[in-house]
């Protein structure tokens, strides 16, 4: 049933918005009781959700409801937005329909936004994903959270030191800032927030390994910086490997060229790829799955769409009179989504009012990477920090980028108890029921 919403007929034009992460979110709130539009945002979770800080939550520092916020309290007094919960299937573009419910529904649109995100990739290796779980939902945060915590419980009442070992063995597969961040907060909280909580097991001997394929990790970042982040994650006790691609994974471990590393404890953070969302004529793509759009972020043939965030390879664009390209493309991080959304709102709001739309120009904020307590990397513009100083940048960074006043103040809060307590309030197994293996061990699959 095509389904035509009554803001076409009253001479509105009809914005759908697909994904409420940070592009759509954006969009949407830049539309948001703006005279002569109608936005209609669809998302399969009824929550924006802080990616950024979701190994926060993997690590038990914060709570799912820190950094996650309910979508319609976003637009309670905007007139002009609907939010539905629910499943979109793809877009005729052609048609200009949305197509929902497993097609038995079309939303009829002037103008379409497609901002659905990103997932893990693992390479052509599924299979894998049921034994390394990836860090991209509350959902797997959680999970993550749950194999963590049980791993210290099932230490604690195995009388075999070997199967001790084992079990706090965690690996982390993925070098870049979410790989980085989650082996330095494994480290951190088996160092010096568990080893008071357990009486037969020192949980500071946990083995905390972090596998990258590439030579370094943070290969984003200037070398001397990503040197600076190894030596950082060697001082608290995590075992870097580089050079070391993963070749196997199953429910006993990981197998990394010719050593079987023994471990119940995997977790991916090496690689991503666009979310699946179909589109009806198929678009250009490249590996990862990102479409190509054009500078504006439209698609190529198809002006009244956009593509934007981590699902869009946006072209880099220089800042400057002309807006020259200078070639590659924007990177996947929250500030390129959050200028991303806003973009394609403006260049909506210039098309109704006749003016002439502009190339979309990223400006950088800035790179950060947190290894520890006090321990970071960071580059702003020219100026690159580290230790303390590059610490704070990031913590007021990501406070400030966090939507709703209350979970800026309850992360803010959250993270000055645990600076000075070393505490963590969020060590709960509470997800699912345990399914015990032959061994006593919680499975995860």
């Amino acid at each position: 049933m095509r389904i035509d919403h009554p803001a076409r007929a009253a001479g509105r034009k009809v914005v759908v918005i697909v994904g409420a992460g940070f592009a759509g979110l954006n969009a949407a709130i830049r539309l948001r009781n703006e005279p002569g539009v109608h936005v209609i945002l669809l998302d399969r979770r009824n929550h924006h959700l802080f990616q950024p800080l979701l190994y926060q939550v993997a690590t038990a520092g914060l709570n799912p409801a820190d950094i996650a916020v309910p979508i319609r309290a976003q637009f309670k007094d905007a007139n002009n937005v609907d939010v539905h919960l629910g499943r979109v299937d793809g877009a005729m573009l052609g048609r200009r329909e949305v197509s929902l419910r497993g097609g038995t529904d079309q939303i009829a649109y002037d103008y379409l936004v497609v901002a659905t995100g990103a997932q893990h990739s693992y390479f052509g290796h599924d299979e894998w994903e049921p034994f390394a779980p990836g860090l991209k939902t509350v959902e797997q945060a959680t999970e993550i959270r749950r194999r963590l915590l049980y791993a210290f419980e099932y230490a604690e009442n195995e009388i075999d030191p070997e199967k001790q070992r084992d079990a706090l063995t965690f690996v982390v597969v993925g070098g870049g800032p979410t790989g980085v961040e989650l082996a330095g907060a494994i480290a951190d909280i088996s160092r010096t927030v568990m080893v008071a909580d357990f009486r037969r097991i020192d949980s500071s001997k946990a083995r905390v390994m972090l596998i990258e394929a590439a030579p370094r990790v943070l290969g984003t970042f200037p070398e001397g910086l990503s040197a600076h982040a190894e030596d950082d994650l060697r001082a608290l006790g995590v075992e870097v490997m580089t050079n070391a691609p993963v070749s196997e994974i199953d429910a006993t471990g990981v197998r990394v060229g010719d050593t079987w590393i023994r471990s119940r404890a995997v977790f991916w953070a090496a690689g991503v790829q666009a979310s699946p969302f179909e589109l009806e004529p198929a678009p250009p793509r490249d590996r990862a799955g990102r479409v190509k759009v054009n500078e504006d972020l439209s698609l190529p043939g198809f002006p009244n769409v956009f593509v934007a965030g981590d699902m869009a390879l946006m072209p880099l664009v220089g800042v400057g009179k002309k807006g020259v390209s200078t070639g590659g493309a924007v990177p996947g991080v929250a500030p390129a989504a959050i200028q991303a959304g806003t973009f394609v709102a403006e260049t909506i709001l210039r098309d109704l009012k006749g003016r002439r739309r502009k190339p979309f120009a990223y400006h950088d904020k800035g790179t950060m990477a947190t290894i520890g307590k006090s321990r970071a990397v960071a580059v702003i513009g020219r100026t690159q920090m580290t230790g303390f100083v590059a610490w704070c940048a990031w913590l007021f960074v990501h406070v400030y980028f966090l939507i709703g006043f209350k979970n800026r103040l309850g992360v803010m809060w959250t993270w000055v108890w645990s600076y000075v307590f070393s505490k963590r309030g969020a060590r709960l197994i509470t997800e699912r029921e345990w399914q015990l293996d032959s061994e006593g061990w919680d499975g995860g699959t």
